[in-house]
């Protein structure tokens, strides 16, 4: 092979890594679901937007031309003009449920172990909720229409709190509570 040819093949993989890395960008930053106001009910909806068209009209137009691929109120009303997406427009972050529950945790406490809620790791070891009733649940049980109701009623926990609550509900003939009084506590000496 000529130096030609090498350079001219680096050329070409340098180009298409160069897209690939484009279309990771802009796909994690259009992924995911998303909280709108639906503009015929004034209600919230959960959508998800077509990220690979979304992408593709990035990468060859410029800016991305978003459509949804779907929404809660569908299939009723799959044939709407999907006027929400305006909502998008400058900060489709914002509308991101991933950004608005990490923006609702941040700073707040575990309501069992009183631990601060920094950053939030949501893929193994996602913060779940204190319902009213005082059973934890977890955020793929809430409708993403739901979520600020949800936000507004329910409490947050962690992980580990609500495994372990989970486990109690699940199997109490496996828990022993036990419990402490002041005088069981023994001090610390320095």
């Amino acid at each position: 092979m000529t130096t030609f040819a090498w350079i001219a093949a680096t050329i070409v993989l340098v180009a298409i890594a160069a897209i690939v890395a484009r279309y990771a960008v802009v796909y994690a930053r259009l992924n995911g679901k998303r909280v709108l106001t639906c503009p015929e009910t004034g209600e919230p909806v959960g959508v998800d937007l077509d990220v690979n068209h979304a992408v593709a009209g990035k990468l060859f137009g410029g800016k991305p031309d978003l459509r949804l691929s779907d929404c809660t109120r569908w299939p009723e009303r799959a044939g709407c003009d999907q006027a929400c997406l305006h909502q998008l427009e400058g900060a489709p972050e914002s509308c991101k449920l991933q950004s608005m529950l990490s923006d609702w945790y941040r700073g707040r406490k575990c309501s069992f172990c009183r631990k601060q809620f920094n950053e939030i790791n949501w893929t193994d070891h996602k913060p779940a909720l204190l319902a009213p009733d005082l059973r934890t649940i977890e955020w793929k049980d809430v409708r993403p229409e739901m979520v600020e109701i949800v936000l507004s009623t329910h409490a947050p926990v962690c992980w580990n709190c609500h495994i372990t609550e989970t486990f109690r509900r699940e199997h109490p003939e496996l828990v022993t509570e036990r419990r402490f009084s002041r005088t069981d506590v023994q001090p610390h000496h320095h």
